[in-house]
């Protein structure tokens, strides 16, 4: 492992590099890396860009952009929106920046030239196996150690090593000059890159994957931090050209380059651990003993909202409830959970779930990614920016999204189903993170994996099995119904159901039972019904709702 970090000239401050997760955990598709992504093509593509005029740089066009990906790179025209719409949402996270742009013409938008180069050549960091497109690893807590960690029925799951912080940091580190050697102007190419000279928005473009802080605390993109007073001399900044030197810059990139003082590890190693889980008690026994509890662990309390971190992993047989600050507008990893029940009502920046199996996850609005990764017989309910799925089987999503839920390699019978839940603040979250009812691309999956042309891997939710979801919690807030309502079909399917049950109420009214046929009548009724919770796992949900205090119970009551 690289470490930077080191005193700053002329001060006692502490100055750190790091790279962005976010570029990466995000934004690198779980896609064999496309072989003409690479550096010779992507300099092609900036001086071609530079020839366009406005349309081509600072900022590409999606029309020029999408001419070069589908006439001289082979891209399909939905892998070249997918790359360009993956950048656009990553480099808008809040709703603020993205509400008036949504819906608008793909033809009409446009993307920072330098930074949307550098996004497609980390494309290169994925270079996976075709056999096994599984991005996620086998530990107890996500990239902290290498042992396999057991599935609840006891077999051991041996995942391959992930995309984790580590690998990012290499894959930088390995391809710094290369990187930077993209951001040179693109008349000065034919000349030595290392003799040549940086302007400062090009260094800004470096930003889209390094940030640091130079005191341990605020987190400042990388040419502010290269630019402060204390630092020039050693960053190669000059004051006169207003220009970088490449060589000095590349120098002291490598030199200050090390861990992310706000990522997933220093979360795991020092973010504080929260009690959200407890042991449910079924028939008089524990489902889950206490040596088993979920691990949640969040690094809010020193970070600021666009690093805020949280962990979820191994919730096993176990509810999770939270609307707080805590989670509010912060990035999540759900990691291994199993037969639980997952409810985050709040607004959420990113979500990432991973070899989760039996669990259902309910989700406030969430402004950019929800990534699913290696899960099985699990439910995701949420109104997102974008949702995305690779290596996961018999998996049921229900969304309101106005970006094509993706599809990647090695999935197998997904469903994909309308989002069919509310909670008193859901509208009021979705405006905090700039998402509507307007567009909804909820049935219209884009397959994109090696394997998305052999056999269909996911279909549409057929009106008859179709169920609305009670979000069983009380709070303060206006909303009454499913934002937008449903689809007509779904809606018909309700009413036909609605009316079924009446047909049967009336039925059993006319039926003309005595008083001690009623009773032996309702005692079978609450006999199937309770069968049909345990055989569901709906009984230890209802269990796992119970409050189990004041403070539990506080923490879903009070409005945020």
């Amino acid at each position: 492992m690289h470490h930077g970090g080191g005193k700053q000239a002329g001060g006692s401050e502490t100055l750190q590099l790091w790279v962005r997760p976010e570029p990466f955990t995000l934004g690198v598709l779980p896609l064999p890396p496309h072989p003409k992504l690479g550096l010779h093509y992507l300099k092609k593509i900036s001086v071609y860009a530079k020839t366009k005029g406005k349309q081509g740089f600072p900022r590409l066009s999606y029309a020029v952009w999408k001419h070069v990906a589908c006439n001289k790179l082979q891209l399909s025209e939905d892998l070249a929106w997918v790359y360009f719409e993956t950048y656009d949402l990553l480099s808008h996270p809040s709703g603020e920046d993205r509400s008036e742009q949504e819906g608008g013409s793909p033809g009409r938008k446009s993307v920072e030239t330098f930074k949307f180069l550098l996004f497609l050549y980390i494309q290169q960091s994925n270079k996976i196996s075709l056999r096994d497109s599984s991005l996620v690893t086998g530990e107890e807590w996500p990239t902290r150690s290498r042992s396999p960690s057991p599935d609840p029925d006891g077999r051991t799951s041996h995942g391959p090593k992930g995309l984790d912080e580590q690998n990012h940091l290499l894959f930088v580190i390995n391809h710094l000059d290369e990187m930077m050697g993209l951001l040179v102007e693109p008349d000065q190419y034919g000349d030595g890159v290392h003799d040549q000279l940086l302007s400062v928005e090009a260094v800004q473009a470096l930003g889209f994957v390094i940030k640091g802080s130079s005191n341990g605390k605020q987190v400042k993109p990388v040419h502010t931090i290269a630019m402060q007073h204390g630092v020039q001399q050693q960053s190669g900044y000059s004051k006169i050209s207003q220009s970088f030197s490449f060589r000095s810059l590349q120098t002291w990139v490598r030199k200050h380059l090390g861990a992310n003082l706000f990522g997933i590890t220093a979360c795991i190693a020092t973010g504080r651990r929260l009690s959200w889980t407890k042991p449910v008690e079924q028939d008089g026994r524990t489902e889950s003993s206490p040596g088993k509890r979920g691990r949640v662990a969040t690094n809010a309390h020193i970070a600021s909202k666009q690093n805020k971190v949280l962990i979820l992993s191994q919730v096993c047989k176990q509810t999770v409830s939270q609307s707080s600050e805590v989670v509010t507008e912060a990035h999540i990893k759900i990691h291994r959970c199993h037969f639980s029940f997952i409810y985050l009502l709040s607004p959420l920046r990113s979500v990432s779930i991973e070899k989760c199996k039996h669990t259902t996850v309910v989700l406030g609005p969430v402004a950019t990614f929800i990534n699913v990764v290696g899960c099985e017989h699990t439910t995701i309910i949420a109104v997102c920016r974008r949702i995305s799925v690779s290596s996961s089987t018999l998996c049921t999503f229900h969304t309101l999204t106005p970006s094509q839920p993706l599809v990647f390699g090695g999935n197998d019978s997904l469903t994909f189903g309308p989002y069919h839940t509310h909670y008193p603040q859901l509208e009021n979250h979705m405006t905090q993170v700039g998402l509507g009812t307007e567009s909804n691309f909820w049935d219209q999956p884009l397959a994109l994996g090696p394997d998305s042309q052999e056999v269909p891997v996911f279909e549409i939710m057929n009106p008859k099995d179709f169920y609305v979801f009670v979000t069983p919690f009380d709070m303060e807030g206006d909303t009454k119904e499913i934002p937008g309502g449903l689809p007509e079909e779904y809606e018909r399917a309700l009413h036909h159901r609605e009316r079924d049950v009446k047909r049967w109420q009336r039925t059993v009214k006319e039926a003309g039972l005595s008083k001690e046929q009623k009773k032996q009548f309702q005692s079978i009724v609450e006999a199937k019904f309770q069968a049909w919770l345990a055989e569901t796992g709906n009984k230890r949900q209802l269990d796992g709702l119970v409050p189990s205090s004041p403070t539990h119970r506080a923490a879903m009551d009070s409005p945020r």
